[in-house]
């Protein structure tokens, strides 16, 4: 059985959302990202092993033909996978774990995970989501463009989530999210297995 919650995070590209797990890592205890194997190039300032495992196509196609992955896709001209050993093996230590994927892989997790947590993130406007892209200094007119039209189509899968935070003010979408994770360590299923000393303690007959 795993003791840990898994949350799947997603969002449009420009949303926030990296800049938002980062902060709620930082500010909570027992919680964990899982590092995704991508295919694509690494950014100025991103680590191996920290960021993503970069790795070539043909050796992603390998992990893949020998089911290693809980989830996989493919977005933009890019292969993105999430190893499923790593997130077992860290649900079971007691860890909670973050998921930052797409819907695409949100749909395959909930097929293996039906218990996990889904949030989606979503910027406050169009436009915001735009000048935020702009503001990255990352991409290319062009691939923003591409983006903006692809991020339409992403948030069209808000509905499939559990949660929806608004990243507006940064600082109020971050309690937000820090509030699903405490709310759901507090349930009672959780609460039974973190808690069982304490309950059977708690619960023994008194002379």
């Amino acid at each position: 059985m795993n003791n840990g919650t898994l949350y799947i995070i997603s969002a449009p590209s420009g949303a926030g959302k990296t800049s938002l797990v980062k902060q709620l890592l930082a500010n909570t205890d027992q919680l964990t990202v899982s590092v995704s194997h991508t295919t694509r190039t690494m950014r100025e300032g991103e680590q191996h092993g920290v960021d993503y495992f970069f790795v070539n196509v043909d050796d992603f196609k390998t992990m893949l033909s020998e089911d290693a992955f809980l989830e996989h896709a493919q977005v933009f001209d890019n292969f993105y996978g999430t190893a499923k050993q790593t997130v077992l093996d860290t649900l079971q230590a007691n860890t909670d774990v973050i998921l930052e994927i797409d819907w695409q892989g949100a749909q395959q997790v909930r097929t293996v995970f039906p218990d996990s947590q889904s949030i989606f993130i979503l910027p406050p406007s169009i436009d915001v989501l735009q000048q935020r892209l702009e503001n990255r200094g990352q991409d290319s007119a062009d691939i923003i463009a591409r983006r903006m039209r692809d991020a339409v189509t992403e948030m069209s899968h808000y509905a499939e989530f559990d949660y929806l935070v608004i990243n507006d003010d940064f600082a109020q979408a971050l309690h937000e999210l820090q509030s699903i994770v405490i709310a759901n360590r507090l349930h009672k299923h959780q609460q039974q297995m973190r808690q069982a000393q304490l309950l059977s303690n708690l619960l023994k007959p008194t002379d």
